[in-house]
């Protein structure tokens, strides 16, 4: 691995009995970067990101994690991630402020109350620290997932499509999150079969279909592979979300 590349995977193959999911990916995600891989649902992500996070074992190929190989040193990849998968992994009966102090001394953390105070500042849940989980909106369950994957401050994150069944104003409100955590320099792998969540993220976009990678690029990139634009000129409308958004939050679109 070069010092540019946190995830390289070269020829990965996954099969479950007769039906093969992975059929030969090869990615490299670069280091710092967020990098989207998109892919209607069975397409593989999920099983993607289980094998790079050493809880799934590949049939073929090879994946290095931080300069780690996945297959032969996982404990060290182990160390060098975090993962928050499609459904909030919280404990409901304690509050938000416990949960982070229980994953930081589960990570032998020296300070993990204050490691919860300053992700609960970061991720606008402060206000709602001493409260259940239990009580919290999808949203800011979600935020909480991804504040505490990022205890330890992990320098590879694995998002799992990170906004699934989130209210517009909740899937915004995580795209901030993503967007400072590339500002801080962590490496994000993120799943998502929303179109807009990549193209409003993503430094870099890979799909995969079909068990493997068919196309890989920056959104300039991929927009070439596409005959030259038709220009006509069309009156724009609002979308269902920016009226949402308008009606709800009036203030902060007027």
């Amino acid at each position: 691995m070069t010092i540019d590349r946190a995830i390289e995977i070269s020829g990965l193959a996954k099969s479950y009995g007769e039906n093969a999911v992975l059929r030969g990916v090869d990615l490299t995600v670069r280091t710092g970067s967020v990098h989207a891989l998109l892919g209607s649902n069975g397409a593989g992500k999920t099983t993607l990101v289980r094998i790079l996070a050493t809880l799934l074992a590949a049939d073929g190929g090879t994946a290095v994690v931080h300069g780690h190989d996945v297959a032969t040193d996982p404990a060290a990849v182990r160390a060098a991630i975090s993962l928050t998968g499609q459904f909030a992994a919280v404990d409901e009966i304690l509050t938000g402020r416990e949960n982070l102090v229980l994953v930081a001394q589960l990570r032998h953390l020296p300070d993990p109350g204050g490691t919860a105070q300053e992700l609960l500042a970061r991720f606008d849940l402060a206000d709602a620290a001493d409260r259940r989980v239990a009580t919290y909106s999808g949203g800011m369950r979600r935020r909480l997932d991804i504040a505490m994957s990022l205890v330890g401050d992990a320098p590879v994150l694995f998002l799992d499509e990170p906004t699934t069944g989130l209210d517009p104003r909740s899937r915004l409100a995580v795209w901030a999150t993503v967007r400072g955590l590339a500002e801080r320099g962590t490496t994000v792998l993120l799943t998502t079969q929303y179109l807009d969540e990549a193209e409003q993220l993503a430094d870099r976009i890979s799909i995969l279909h079909d068990g493997r990678i068919i196309a890989d690029g920056t959104l300039a990139d991929l927009k070439r592979l596409l005959p030259p634009a038709k220009v006509e000129y069309v009156e724009k409308q609002p979308t269902l979300e920016e009226i949402f958004l308008s009606i709800v939050t009036p203030e902060e679109h007027s």
